[in-house]
C-alpha cells in the first residue's frame, strides 16, 4: 500500500448530510448537522447537551501546517501518514484524563472513528491560552534581543535558552482579531495582559469576570496533568495552546470546557528528557519539520517574516518535500501517541471510505 492511498489529504468533500457551507480550516473540516439530526442524534445517543444544541462533525486530516502554510511531499504524498489519527488519539487520550481528574469536560460527545469526533457547538473564549515551562523559541528569541516583559510578567536576567523557567508561564494571545480593545492591536495572535482580559472580559468572550481565575486554574492544571504523564513515559512537556469556550449541559447549566486539541505535537512542543539531560534537545512535535523547513530552503527569512507571506505561499506551492522528510514526521507523531496512549496507531487503506461507511451505518448521515 503507497503511503498516498493511506493519507486524507481532502477531508471537505464527504457526503454528510448537511444545510450549511462546510469550514474547513488548516487540519479540520466541521460539517453542522441539520437541526433535525441534531435533535435526533442528541436523542438517541443521549448526549448531555440541551436537546436543541448544534452539533457538528469535526473531521480532521492528514495536511501538514507549518508556518500559516500546508505542504505537501513528492509523488503524490499530500499529507503525514498516520498524523491525523495520531492528534486524534491524543487529545482523547488527554480529554479523558482532564475528566478523571475532575478539570472540565470537552466539546467532544462522540468518537465514531479515528478521523472523526461529533462536537457541540461552543462560544469560543477568544484566547489562545498559552502555557511555557521553559523558555525557546519565539519567547527566547525576543528575550535574547533584550525584552523581559511578557503578556504583563517582567521575566528576570540571566535566563538561558531551553532551560525551565522559574516558574509556569501563562502568556495569552488573542485568537482572531479582535475590535475596540484599549492597548490591543487590530491582528490575530498578539500577546494580551491579564490586566487587558481583565478590563474586557465581555469583549474576549467571557461570560463573567470569575472565569478569567477558573481558564487560568484549567490552563495550569491541565499543563500539569499532561506533564506528569508525559514524565511518566520520559517526555518533558515544554510549552502547549489550549482553546477554551462555553456550552450547555442538558439541565441549561453553562459551563467553561476546553476545546480544539490539547497536548498535541501540533499545538505543543514535547521534548525527549534521556536526550535533554544529555545535553540534547530532541523534538517529539512539529518543531522539528519546522527546523527541517528553514534549513532546507536557502532564505530562512521568507518562512520567519510575515511581511514575506506571498513568497511564502508560492514557496509552499512549488514545492514538493521529499519523502523521507514526510515519514520522518510521521514516524515522530505515530511514536509519540504510542508512549501517550500505550496503543499504536493503525493506519487504514481507505480512511475516507471507512468514515463514510461508520457514519452511514451507525448514524444516518450520509445521503
Amino acid at each position: 500500500m503507497s503511503p498516498a492511498n493511506q493519507v486524507l489529504a481532502v477531508n471537505d468533500d464527504l457526503p454528510i448530510r448537511t444545510d450549511k457551507p462546510v469550514h474547513s480550516g488548516k487540519v479540520r473540516s466541521v460539517y453542522w448537522l441539520t437541526e433535525e439530526d441534531s435533535r435526533r442524534l442528541i436523542k438517541e445517543k443521549g448526549y448531555n447537551v440541551a436537546a436543541d444544541a448544534p452539533l457538528a462533525i469535526m473531521v480532521i486530516s492528514d495536511r501538514i501546517s507549518a508556518f500559516d502554510c500546508i505542504w505537501r511531499g513528492e509523488g503524490g504524498l499530500n499529507g503525514v501518514p498516520g498524523k491525523g489519527a495520531a492528534l486524534n488519539a491524543i487529545s482523547n487520550h488527554w480529554f479523558q484524563l482532564f475528566k478523571d481528574n475532575g478539570l472540565a469536560d470537552s466539546h467532544i460527545l462522540d468518537i465514531p472513528h479515528p478521523f472523526v469526533w461529533i462536537v457541540q457547538k461552543a462560544k469560543p473564549v477568544m484566547i489562545e491560552a498559552i502555557c511555557r515551562q521553559y523558555i525557546t523559541g519565539s519567547m527566547w528569541r525576543a528575550y535574547q534581543q533584550g525584552e523581559r516583559e511578557f503578556c504583563g510578567i517582567a521575566l528576570p536576567e540571566g535566563l538561558e535558552k531551553d532551560k525551565v523557567l522559574p516558574e509556569l508561564l501563562m502568556t495569552p494571545s488573542t485568537k482572531g482579531i479582535l475590535k475596540g480593545i484599549p492597548n490591543v492591536p487590530e491582528a490575530d495572535d498578539v500577546n494580551v495582559t491579564r490586566h487587558d482580559i481583565e478590563n474586557n472580559f465581555a469583549a474576549f468572550n467571557f461570560s463573567q469576570p470569575s472565569d478569567i481565575a477558573l481558564y487560568e486554574k484549567l490552563l495550569k492544571e491541565g499543563f500539569k496533568v499532561i506533564s506528569q504523564a508525559l514524565d511518566n513515559v520520559d517526555q518533558i512537556f515544554v510549552d502547549t495552546k489550549f482553546e477554551f469556550g462555553y456550552v450547555q449541559d442538558a439541565k441549561g447549566n453553562e459551563k467553561l470546557i476546553y476545546m480544539d486539541e490539547v497536548g498535541t505535537p501540533d499545538s505543543s512542543r514535547i521534548w525527549d528528557k534521556q536526550a535533554y539531560n544529555n545535553g540534547q534537545i530532541v523534538e517529539n512535535s512539529k518543531e522539528g519539520f519546522r527546523q527541517f523547513l528553514l534549513n532546507h530552503f536557502p532564505d530562512p527569512d521568507i518562512l520567519l517574516n510575515k511581511k514575506r507571506m506571498p513568497e511564502r505561499f508560492s514557496l509552499a506551492e512549488d514545492n514538493a518535500l521529499p519523502v523521507e522528510e514526510i515519514m520522518k514526521i510521521s514516524q515522530t507523531y505515530l511514536a509519540i501517541a504510542e508512549k501517550v496512549t500505550g496503543k499504536t496507531i493503525v493506519l487504514s487503506d481507505d480512511p475516507k471510505q471507512e468514515i463514510i461507511d461508520v457514519l452511514r451505518k451507525e448514524y444516518d448521515l450520509i445521503d
